[in-house]
């Protein structure tokens, strides 16, 4: 036999992987951000909270800034969401719907998510750092290394689960102030933190609802959920729920309006405030608060109560 003829059937001959083309790139990015979750985007919108809570009248400059750390905020929990699902990958793939995620049925692969994640956890603060200051910095780094730590093991771990998630949202209602070196209220931290809590376990208590009504195979979906009652997480979010508004109310109560001003517009939103908590309830207490930016997004009555606390709460800026 020849050389030749030996070279090409020989089993051994390195195969060539296929060149990349334009379709193939395109479809890596599709899928690169589908796993980045556009969908949840929606919650980084917090970062706005501290600048709204005090009132302040931003500059041209503060815009910007305030606009590059929404941006760098969206950036680390989309980190977050690639490295997650490369982690998880193997186990998603045994799951009937997250097998459709990209890095699961294989539009990306693990290492291209492992990378693209890693890429930004670490532009994303080092870009804050330059942008804003060091405390800006310091939160989106302490915000990665907590979720991906969450990732791979604080998820398992009873309680330490939902004080992980609320925390996440009120560092995001933390960013803006630290980027604009606005000093945060207490009490808004407290509400801030209790209304995070309140969503929060009124998410689990209707996943676990629903996960009770699918034959009681609970930890099929989230092991962790099935250690829950649904009377310790209704006991949580009814108790966040009730201290989320009494702080509100008592920062509320603690100035009043401008002197000689029409109403006092400052305690007004309370009645606002508290019923877009009690509607909100209705929800949790029916099992159906398990998609938070579903309720919040869809809810006509939801949305009429948060215009009018709005109104209010700009009138009572305007005649503080």
């Amino acid at each position: 036999m020849s050389e030749r003829s030996a070279a090409v059937i020989d089993p051994s001959a390195a195969v060539p992987a296929p060149a990349a083309t334009p379709a193939s790139l395109l479809a890596l990015a599709a899928g690169l951000l589908r796993t980045a979750r556009p969908r949840q985007w929606v919650k980084n919108g917090l970062v706005l909270a501290a600048p709204m809570a005090a009132a302040r009248l931003l500059s041209a400059a503060e815009t910007v800034r305030l606009g590059i750390v929404l941006i760098l905020f969206t950036a680390c929990s989309a980190a977050v969401y690639l490295i997650n699902d490369a982690r998880d990958a193997e186990a998603d793939r045994a799951h009937p719907v997250k097998c459709l995620r990209p890095v699961a049925s294989g539009q990306v692969p693990v290492g291209a998510a492992y990378a693209a994640g890693a890429l930004l956890a670490v532009l994303a603060p080092a870009a804050a750092a330059v942008a804003c200051n060091a405390d800006t910095a310091a939160l989106l780094a302490g915000y990665v290394v907590m979720q991906l730590a969450y990732c791979v093991r604080l998820k398992h771990i009873l309680v330490v689960d939902l004080v992980i998630v609320t925390t996440g949202f009120l560092m995001r209602a933390m960013a803006g102030g630290l980027a604009l070196d606005i000093t945060l209220s207490r009490w808004f931290l407290i509400t801030s933190g209790f209304c995070a809590l309140f969503m929060v376990a009124a998410k689990r208590y209707s996943e676990l609802l629903l996960m009770a009504d699918r034959d009681g195979d609970i930890g099929a979906s989230r092991a962790l959920l099935g250690e829950y009652t649904t009377g310790y997480l209704r006991f949580v979010w009814q108790l966040a729920a009730g201290v989320a508004v009494l702080a509100y109310c008592l920062w509320a109560m603690e100035t009043g309006g401008r002197p000689g001003g029409l109403l006092p517009w400052r305690q007004l939103s309370m009645v606002p405030f508290t019923l877009g908590v009690l509607r909100y309830a209705v929800f949790a207490d029916a099992g159906s608060a398990g998609a938070p930016e579903d309720v919040v997004l869809r809810d006509r009555a939801l949305g009429v109560i948060g215009v009018a606390w709005g109104v209010l709460y700009v009138l009572a800026v305007v005649n503080r």
